[in-house]
């Protein structure tokens, strides 16, 4: 069974992870990848989530064109919803959607092997927060 943060930290990485991607090659698999986890969920909605698929990689592509770094975080934040959505009417989904986001995206390291990391991390008060995948380096005066 699948936590409610586990749910919500699963779809704001897919939502990002979606959204960065289609201004990729990566981005017809992507799609279909969406797509089919969608069907599994709700078929009624398969046409219209593929249409705004579409809708939102223009979008990208527009505010990529234009430096509108803001514009591709706020549909990032549009898909992590969708996506959170989806994981709580159904959350068998979510191993599926995790083999998903492996495939789209996984780190490479210098030999050609796959690695994943997750963080989450909350600072409170004066608190901070370095995180890294691997290599971090801080200088601080």
């Amino acid at each position: 069974m699948v936590n409610p943060e586990q749910l919500t930290a699963l779809a704001g990485t897919a939502g990002t992870t979606i959204v960065s991607l289609m201004a990729t090659e990566a981005w017809q698999r992507t799609r279909d990848g969406v797509t089919a986890i969608w069907r599994r969920v709700h078929p009624e909605r398969v046409d219209s989530v593929a249409g705004e698929l579409d809708l939102t990689r223009e979008q990208v592509l527009a505010a990529r064109n234009d430096g509108d770094a803001q514009t591709e975080e706020e549909l990032g934040t549009e898909w992590r919803g969708r996506v959170r959505r989806l994981l709580v009417d159904d959350p068998g989904i979510a191993q599926e959607l995790r083999g998903l986001l492996d495939e789209l995206s996984p780190a490479r390291t210098e030999n050609g092997s796959t690695y994943n990391v997750h963080m989450t991390a909350e600072a409170k008060g004066n608190g901070r927060i370095y995180q890294a995948g691997r290599d971090q380096h801080i200088k601080e005066s």
